[in-house]
């Protein structure tokens, strides 16, 4: 336990637990809690109805809801205001968005890290097919480490944004965003931040990171799928183009001309998803009460139970840093040839789900000539026992491969 915290005591919360299955995939996707499924439930049962358009009570209700779930995602994040909080339907969306609403032109250079999602590499390879931007990657120090000091050789004049992912998903590196947010304000470039892992496993503050914009998704944080969120300072989202226009986006329009709505109404077009945005509140809500630091250590300390007793298994290679704490929740590893698919699908046979494959970062894979690797991902509701069935039944496919 930690700090009193005994993940045993909220697994009843998660209905999903009760179906037998080891859930070591949280990476890519989390479990929903009851309270997080009875709120968006109340939204259909009890104010079924649209926000921002019509008078009546229901609609009062939803605007009143929404408004609470944005003050949620700002208290999260210890953003400065509501208004820099724009609801998306994930991280990628929340990306695209700034890469087509900033005014760039060919010759415009984007750098980004040598691990980034496919998130938040295919929206600028698009542009530089589009529009001639250029990508300049921050190759990695040997243990898979980010490199500020490659970095600031690689801003130059030409340098618009420094997108960079907080937490790697491919290896649970984290990433110094508060030093490269420096870094690059002093070269006056302003900073994106991936924080689709990071958000939902360690405390965010977007005031003290300095970054402009910080993008992550509802469906890895214990909220619904399809539902995101872009943080922008007031400054950086005044001068974004919006991605999508029509309804909700503007206070006026002739057969000539519109008027724009304010920030943050301006970036969310058409009807929302009310349910998943309120629902995307209360999973903010059970993340403070349990606390991110508490949620941080928990999930280092199922990793060094791994790590410890994996490290040292001959034909197994575990990816990225040797020290367990650098590697937040996250154990990706080979074993010595053994597919790391079929590695996956063996260990689901054993009811442990864990992801095998690129973990879209093909990027990274493909320049080592990789097929990929076996991810295990740990969560808060994830207990040692669960850590220990894995270890043991990873150890016997590396005695099958001996």
């Amino acid at each position: 336990m930690i700090f009193g915290y005994a993940p045993e005591k909220i697994r009843k919360d998660f209905p999903a637990l009760n179906k037998g299955i080891i859930y070591l995939d949280n990476a890519c996707m989390t479990l929903k809690p009851l309270q997080v499924i009875d709120k968006m439930n109340e939204y259909y049962r009890e104010y079924p109805s649209c926000g921002g358009r019509s008078s009546h009570a229901w609609a009062m209700k939803v605007e009143e809801q929404v408004a609470e779930a944005r003050m949620r995602v700002q208290k999260f994040l210890n953003a400065r205001s509501a208004n820099e909080i724009i609801f998306t339907r994930n991280a990628t969306e929340s990306i695209n968005l700034v890469a087509r609403g900033l005014p760039l032109k060919e010759g415009d250079e984007i750098i980004l890290s040598s691990k980034e999602h496919n998130s938040n590499l295919i929206p600028w390879l698009r542009l530089a097919k589009e529009k001639g931007i250029v990508l300049v990657v921050v190759p990695s120090n040997l243990d898979n480490t980010f490199s500020c000091e490659q970095l600031k050789r690689l801003i130059t004049k030409r340098t618009k944004l420094v997108s960079i992912v907080h937490i790697s998903n491919l290896d649970g590196v984290v990433n110094p965003v508060k030093e490269i947010t420096f870094i690059a304000h002093k070269a006056g470039v302003p900073v994106l931040i991936d924080a689709a892992q990071s958000a939902p496993h360690m405390p965010l503050d977007v005031t003290k990171i300095g970054c402009d914009f910080l993008a992550l998704s509802g469906h890895k944080m214990l909220g619904p799928t399809g539902t995101g969120v872009l943080y922008g300072t007031q400054g950086a989202l005044a001068r974004l183009i919006p991605l999508v226009s029509g309804g909700g986006t503007v206070i006026s329009s002739t057969y000539t001309s519109f008027v724009e709505d304010k920030v943050p109404e301006r970036f969310e077009a058409g009807l929302q998803d009310y349910a998943g945005i309120i629902g995307l509140g209360e999973a903010c809500n059970y993340l403070k009460k349990i606390g991110l630091t508490t949620i941080e250590k928990h999930e280092q300390k199922l990793n060094c139970r791994v790590t410890e007793q994996l490290e040292k298994e001959p034909y197994l290679e575990i990816i990225g840093p040797k020290d367990y704490r650098q590697r937040s929740g996250i154990v990706s590893f080979n074993i010595r040839g053994l597919d790391p698919l079929n590695v996956a699908r063996l260990l689901s046979s054993q009811n442990i789900a864990v992801r095998g494959g690129m973990h879209c970062v093909h990027s990274w894979f493909n320049e080592k000539r990789m097929k990929g690797s076996v991810r295990a991902s740990f969560y808060l509701y994830n207990t040692e026992a669960e850590a220990d069935t894995f270890v043991k039944a990873v150890k016997g496919l590396v005695q099958l491969r001996a």
